[in-house]
């Protein structure tokens, strides 16, 4: 734990690979939060800001998201309700929230959720934004999502990464095929965050950490497989999409996964695309890969989660 690392109005709620992490920036003039988690677990995200660790009684000034995949803003409506608060994303995903893309936001076309919302502010990469008292420089991040920011405070060399860097990977990239400019903009990425001087990480999911280096070391090891083998691209995208539903739904029944692989969109079109198989034998490939990975099992005819599993 590096908890002790960050200075006493940082306080960081660590959720799972369902919702993400969400930060809270503390200040007298307004108390900030970072990512809202997903729309399923917002009875709890409510419960955890109530809390006395979190906000108690007091007020909540703005919502503000790293990026605006669904378990980084499924809660915000809510938040924004209960607390009468303005959201501010990051200004490359504003037209995608206006519109609701569901497809550009990963949520139908993902089969995944949120709670539609309008944005309040634009976040702008370059620009300095000071929450619980403290100075951020908002820093570009596209890859895992084209629009996605980071945010760093030079004084205590603290990064909120978001899904750019975890301490074992990063969020999931789209293949060269699908959109040519996601791989390399997460190397780029990772490559800008080496120059920055961070003490500690507080990543999109997973506990805060210190291994910087070490960590940016893994995951640009990682672009290169994905750049050596960009099929792995498109089997790794699924894969994640994949238990990302099951942590949400718990279970899916065995004999629907066919069906299921032909509905929904990504599925569909990454098979038309990568493999060309029939929904049967691509719903089996990926239910062994995940078995394989110890990620999901097979019981009582429905396939289940097993530990929540990293992107």
């Amino acid at each position: 734990m590096v908890t002790h690392l960050l200075p006493p109005q940082v306080h960081v709620f660590v959720r799972d690979w369902l919702s993400a992490n969400h930060v809270l920036l503390k200040s007298p003039a307004g108390h900030v939060l970072v990512d809202t988690g997903y729309v399923r677990h917002v009875p709890l995200t409510l419960a955890l800001l109530a809390s006395p660790r979190g906000l108690g009684s007091e007020p909540l000034a703005q919502v503000v998201n790293t990026h605006c995949h669904s378990d980084h803003m499924g809660g915000n409506a809510a938040v924004a309700r209960a607390y009468g608060c303005g959201i501010a994303v990051p200004a490359g995903e504003v037209p995608a929230i206006e519109a609701w893309d569901g497809r550009a936001l990963l949520l139908d076309y993902a089969d995944q959720a949120a709670e539609r919302f309008v944005p309040a502010a634009a976040l702008r990469p370059g620009e300095r934004y000071v929450w619980g008292d403290l100075a951020w420089d908002a820093i570009a991040a596209p890859g895992h999502d084209m629009g996605a920011l980071c945010f760093y405070n030079e004084e205590h060399r603290i990064l909120i990464s978001g899904d750019a860097l975890w301490e074992h990977g990063f969020g999931f990239v789209m293949p060269p095929q699908v959109d040519a400019a996601a791989l390399p903009a997460t190397r780029a990425t990772l490559e800008g965050l080496a120059k920055l001087d961070v003490r500690v990480v507080i990543p999109g999911h997973g506990e805060p950490f210190a291994g910087f280096e070490a960590a940016l070391g893994r995951a640009l090891a990682r672009v290169e497989a994905f750049e050596a083998d960009p099929m792995r691209l498109a089997r790794h995208a699924l894969k994640v999409i994949l238990t990302f539903t099951l942590l949400d739904r718990r279970s899916l029944p065995l004999t629907a996964m066919p069906a299921y692989v032909e509905r929904v969109g990504i599925y569909r079109e990454f098979n038309a695309r990568f493999f060309r198989l029939p929904p049967a034998e691509l719903a089996e490939f990926l239910i062994v890969e995940l078995e394989r990975a110890g990620a999901v099992r097979r019981e009582g005819g429905s396939l289940l989660p097993m530990a929540a599993a990293a992107g």
